[in-house]
Order: structure tokens, then sequence, then C-alpha cells
């Protein structure tokens, strides 16, 4: 089952194209890791995909459904890069608010202890250090129990314990059944995860293929730089 999929997906702002053409899928129960330089086009992708973007062409299912549909965000959860929106809210209060938005989420109580939260629940999620709102971030994201994860570098900033247990969460997540679409420029953290690797530069997708197709004769690091310019649109 194909749990997202665009098709030719182009995006302008002004003068400015951050999708050109972009085609790509994702599986039910698989982590799919979308590779590529800064302003490539990934958090673009993503925010067409939540409805926060609208695509100038192209076609854009999520769960089988339009994006930013009412059908369909019910079931999708997102983990941002930044939320400058939350800045004021304790970071209990934030879990709890949204558990509140969904039917049937997962115990708050549960996430908080799960990721390591309980130290500075109280705290204003503004004071939190990177990694600590990082772990608030993938709680938030997790908590309606997503049919499908959109998560934009989940482990920027985190220690290497942090960072492992953010893998083996997403693994998790993943072995559940949950469709994850992750962006990372950590080769290493793509190598461990992905089922999938779509790498795109400037606004298109440049090669695709499970890890071990695109790094047959190479690292995927090299295969990376091979399909990449790192020049912004």
């Amino acid at each position: 089952m194909t749990a997202l999929e665009a098709h030719d997906l182009t995006v302008t702002f002004g003068h400015t194209t951050a999708l050109d053409g972009l085609t790509l899928s994702a599986a039910d129960g698989r982590i799919t890791a979308l590779l590529g330089p800064n302003g490539a086009g990934k958090t673009t992708f993503i925010r067409c995909c939540t409805g926060l973007a609208e695509p100038n062409s192209g076609t854009l299912r999520v769960l089988g459904m339009p994006a930013g549909s009412p059908g369909a965000l019910p079931r999708i959860g997102v983990m941002p890069q930044s939320t400058g929106a939350w800045s004021g809210i304790r970071a209990g209060e934030l879990l709890r608010y949204l558990a509140s938005l969904y039917a049937n989420p997962q115990p708050v109580d549960d996430l908080i202890d799960l990721l390591g939260i309980a130290p500075f629940v109280s705290t204003p999620y503004r004071r939190l250090s990177g990694g600590q709102q990082q772990a608030v971030n993938l709680a938030g994201a997790l908590v309606g129990r997503p049919e499908l994860v959109f998560l934009d570098e989940p482990t920027a900033g985190l220690d290497p314990r942090a960072r492992r247990l953010t893998w083996d969460l997403v693994a998790a997540a993943r072995d559940a059944g949950v469709a994850v679409l992750l962006t990372t420029h950590d080769m290493v953290e793509a190598a461990q995860l992905a089922d999938h690797v779509h790498i795109i530069d400037g606004g298109r997708v440049t090669a695709s293929g499970t890890v071990a197709e695109l790094a047959v004769d190479e690292s995927l690091e090299t295969a990376y730089l091979r399909h990449t310019t790192g020049a912004a649109r």
C-alpha cells in the first residue's frame, strides 16, 4: 500500500522554484528517507503534504486522499524543525493539548517517561534545550497514533544516547505499520533506518532506491554527493 504519492509536483514562491516536478512515493509500514542539501525542497514538500503549502501543479495524495483534506489530517503526525508558535506553553501542557485533538491518543505519561521528558515537563517550551525540544516534538508527532508520520531532521542537536533512542522509536513505529517519511543530513541515520531513499536536489528527485542499491559500489554519502550539487533554488 502507498501512504503517500506525489507526481510532477511544482511549488514556486515568487521567482523561486522550491519543487520542480517532484515525483516520489512512501509505502505503508516503511521508513522512507528524503535526503538533500539545504534548500532542496524537503521542508516545502512536507508542508505540502500537511496542507500548509499548496502546489502550483501536479498531484499529491496522502493516505489515498488529497493532501490537507479533513479525512487525512487526523491520521498523520508531524515533527517539524521548529515550532515557534509553541514557545510559551509548558512541555507537559503542550503534549496533553495535542493528545486532546485525537480520538484515540497514546497515553501522554507513557510518552513522557519513554522520551525522558519528566525532568522538564513543567518548563516552558522556549526555555528547553534543543535536544529537549526535539524530544517534545517527537512525542507530539506520535501522540495521535498516526498512520503516517513526517519527521523533519528528528535527531538534529541530540546527543548519541538520545539519538539512538529516537532511532529505536522510529523503527518501532515502522514495525507497528506506520509509514514514516524522514528527512535527515545524517547518512549513518539514513543507512540505519531507511527502507527506501529518495535523494532530491533543486526540487526534484535525482536518485531513488534502497540503501544497498544506491550504495552498491560506494557509501551512501558518496552516492548522495554524486547526485546533488548543493545549489539551492
